[in-house]
């Protein structure tokens, strides 16, 4: 009995903090030893504590790093609403905000919260470097032959062993290389489409999808996305007699960072194989979970070939190697057939270093520490934001990738705020360019893969009270 009392002694006090805020979201406890020593108790009697506060989403554990204020445990600030279904309506470009986007990243001055690749200091660039010249050194006429069409055999063979998720599910032949996710994606378009098909996607939805969907000839159809769930499978359902292909990222998905539950992608892969649509998965964020474990992509529950998983490197390891690769199902053969027409082949080098990269261990080592960064990035954001914001903002709640997606005040053009925070060198990425319909004008996307220092935090701090002086 006394030592259940000292247990919820210590998680009392614990509590006692955090909701006094002497303990903030993100910050992380002392170790179990440590605060075993400092309480004089048994290091049992801290693990049942720890376990009292966690049942109370109060704190979580991370992976190897030790336990965490959770980001439930004071939470002010709603999710972001879900979007309504838009069949019809005058469809808009945003081909110039998003060149405006990418010009503003020219100037390294200005604070990069709009581009969603990972901040240089965050990757292990000495490490690359090392592997290149190694690669160099050891390749077969220092890279500069040709290599199979299907791509580098170390690539595929370590991507494969590296798929563990999958389960085995996986071997070297299923995999085709490709110049990073986006590629991949075109191929696998070019491979199950013709010009006037229609696609469905996500919405919000990464601009790059509605960009290659619109050079391509096809009509959209966004489908409403919940921000914590992915896309709604009920409205899908709807128009699925419409529909000749879909491309959803159900791990983490831009700018969204929702993540679709096992059992929602279980009965996707099951509608979508019954009508024999084609699934392209873009499961660029799969590995940058916050969580124990690693997500499951749809792939893992394709037994008919209908499911093309695309990924790459490039928002997690070395964004200018462009080095992806897509596991096509059913359609191999049609994506090597193009692929040697288009590029023959891929360049070997940069493909071996990331074969190496992965092959020993270093891309799991780099991945635990950058996910354990992203993550207390992201509650330092959500922090910032619920304590420079205005109160009615809307924020999402990412379980992993890199992104916040925010949801002003109506009154708020962010299109407009843009040009008045780039003249500030605080850049970020505007609603209404994850759409092709007049939408999320009010809302931001921002990306928390940079490193948290004092500059950012004054910057995202400034952008507060730039909305708030907008209002």
């Amino acid at each position: 009995m006394a030592k259940e009392i000292l247990y919820l002694k210590i998680a009392n006090t614990i509590q006692e903090q955090i909701f006094s805020e002497t303990l903030k979201i993100g910050d992380k406890l002392p170790s179990i030893r440590a605060l075993q020593k400092l309480h004089n108790v048994s290091l049992n009697t801290i693990k049942q504590a720890f376990l009292e506060l966690e049942s109370k989403s109060l704190i979580e554990s991370r992976p190897k790093s030790g336990f965490y204020i959770s980001k439930t445990s004071n939470r002010k600030l709603s999710i972001p609403t879900m979007n309504k279904f838009k069949l019809s309506g005058k469809q808009i470009t945003s081909d110039d905000l998003i060149t405006k986007v990418f010009e503003s990243l020219k100037d390294k001055s200005v604070t990069r919260f709009s581009i969603g690749v990972p901040d240089p200091s965050l990757l292990p660039i000495a490490k690359l470097n090392k592997g290149l010249m190694k690669v160099v050194r050891n390749l077969e006429e220092s890279g500069t032959s040709y290599e199979p069409v299907q791509g580098n055999v170390n690539l595929r063979r370590n991507v494969a062993k590296w798929a563990l998720v999958l389960e085995g599910k996986l071997t070297e032949d299923d995999l085709v290389t490709t110049l990073g996710a986006m590629n991949a994606i075109y191929n696998c378009l070019l491979a199950v489409t013709k010009r006037g098909d229609t696609i469905a996607i996500e919405s919000p939805v990464y601009f790059g999808i509605i960009q290659i969907a619109q050079n391509m000839g096809f009509n959209i159809i966004e489908l409403p996305t919940h921000p914590t769930t992915g896309v709604d499978l009920e409205a899908l359902k709807k128009v699925i007699h419409k529909i000749d292909v879909c491309c959803f990222m159900s791990n983490f998905s831009n700018p969204l960072g929702s993540l679709m539950p096992d059992e929602n992608k279980m009965e996707l892969v099951k509608m979508l194989t019954y009508h024999n649509i084609p699934l392209i998965e873009d499961d660029l964020y799969g590995n940058l979970y916050f969580g124990a474990t690693r997500p499951k992509p749809c792939k893992y529950y394709d037994e008919a070939g209908i499911v093309m998983w695309c990924g790459s490197v490039s928002k997690t390891l070395a964004p200018g190697y462009r080095v992806g690769w897509v596991a096509p199902g059913k359609f191999k053969d049609k994506i090597i057939k193009q692929k040697l027409a288009q590029t023959i082949c891929l360049p070997s080098l940069y493909q071996e270093v990331i074969a190496d990269f992965l092959e020993h261990g270093r891309y799991d080592h780099h991945l635990r520490n950058f996910r354990s960064t992203l993550y207390t990035n992201s509650l330092h954001f959500q922090r910032t934001i619920e304590d420079h914001f205005p109160e009615n903002t809307k924020i999402s709640q990412p379980q992993g990738g890199s992104f916040l997606w925010l949801e002003l005040d109506k009154k708020i053009d962010t299109a407009v705020l843009y040009d008045k925070a780039i003249n500030q060198k605080i850049g970020f990425a505007p609603g209404k360019i994850f759409t092709q319909h007049d939408q999320y004008n009010n809302c931001m996307r921002l990306n928390f893969g940079l490193e948290w220092k004092e500059k950012v935090e004054l910057d995202l701090k400034r952008l507060g009270q730039l909305v708030k002086n907008n209002l």
